[in-house]
């Protein structure tokens, strides 16, 4: 039997000790969940391990092939080059291994899921959680980068957690490098009518940044009392998260890097789109559009076709 390709799991790096030992506490749960499979992890910048460092031990332990998946939720700098050129070096220094390379973790439907159980649990788990959702104006704050399409794939994680899930709104944030930051992101919650927040960190484990967006969050939160503002944890290690780190190497190792499809209405069933999930889809004219019938293709994946 041909042994499966190895899994290297490639992270951001912090400066926070309990955000590096959440990293390297997961890899080490990945691998105790598939003993079949060589698994190790490394960090890019500011702590240990450094990537280097994992790949020498996949060698060492014979791995000549190996599939590399970034444990980050957009594709900013470091996913799109820093990783990939790190991944080049060590192709350098190990003669004969060879990788794929995976993408990054978000937006999907599994991790909104997670995000939603985070904004329940800060708003106290009730049962009136659900019908109170319509008063509740959620702030998503993500990292922030200088490459706007990264921050962009933060606002379309926004729009996915509000789309069918009842909340008053989904704004966005960022803790650095990007506008708005924490406290204007909440002001413009305030001039938009909300009176309850829930501030939702985009990270996948606790450090540092998501530290200053709890510190910034409480500081604004005393100076406006007259606005109800909570602060929800991150996604940490949760089984979904598991889940997705192995579904993102099984695309890399098949070669089967799709299109949206992890938000696609008609592959998964998002929350108010279930009954859309293997529909046939026909050519469809958008209502804002001159009578005259025009197209912009389709694209197919998995038995279903839709237009655009």
């Amino acid at each position: 039997m041909t042994t499966p390709p190895a899994l290297l799991i490639a992270g951001h790096g912090t400066r926070d000790d309990a955000g590096a030992g959440a990293f390297r506490d997961f890899v080490r749960e990945l691998g105790r969940r598939h003993p079949e499979l060589p698994v190790a992890g490394g960090f890019i910048e500011l702590s240990p391990p450094p990537l280097g460092d994992a790949v020498a031990e996949l060698v060492e332990r014979g791995v000549r092939r190996f599939a590399a998946v970034p444990l980050m939720l957009v594709s900013a700098g470091h996913a799109k080059g820093d990783i990939p050129a790190a991944l080049a070096r060590e192709k350098e220094r190990h003669p004969g291994i060879s990788y794929t390379y995976g993408r990054p973790l978000g937006p999907h439907p599994a991790l909104l899921s997670v995000l939603e159980r985070r904004l329940d649990e800060a708003l106290g788990g009730s049962p009136r959680a659900g019908r109170d959702r319509a008063e509740v104006t959620v702030l998503l704050v993500g990292r922030g980068s200088t490459d706007p399409d990264a921050n962009a794939e933060v606002h379309k994680a926004a729009r996915l957690l509000w789309e069918g899930r009842g909340y008053a709104g989904v704004e966005t944030a960022f803790v650095s490098l990007a506008a708005p930051d924490v406290p204007s992101g909440l002001d413009r919650c305030l001039k938009l009518g909300a009176r309850r927040i829930v501030v939702l960190p985009y990270f996948l484990f606790t450090g540092i940044l998501p530290d200053r967006v709890r510190h910034q969050t409480e500081d604004w939160a005393a100076a406006h009392p007259e606005v109800e503002v909570r602060s929800a944890d991150v996604i940490g290690p949760e089984p979904e998260l598991l889940d997705l780190v192995l579904e993102r190497y099984r695309e890399a190792v098949e070669g089967d890097l799709r299109m949206n499809c992890d938000s696609c209405v008609y592959r998964i069933a998002l929350p108010g789109f279930e009954d859309k999930v293997g529909l046939p889809q026909q050519p469809h004219f958008h209502p804002d559009d001159d009578a005259h019938p025009h197209g912009h293709g389709h694209h197919h994946h998995g038995g279903h076709a839709h237009a655009h």
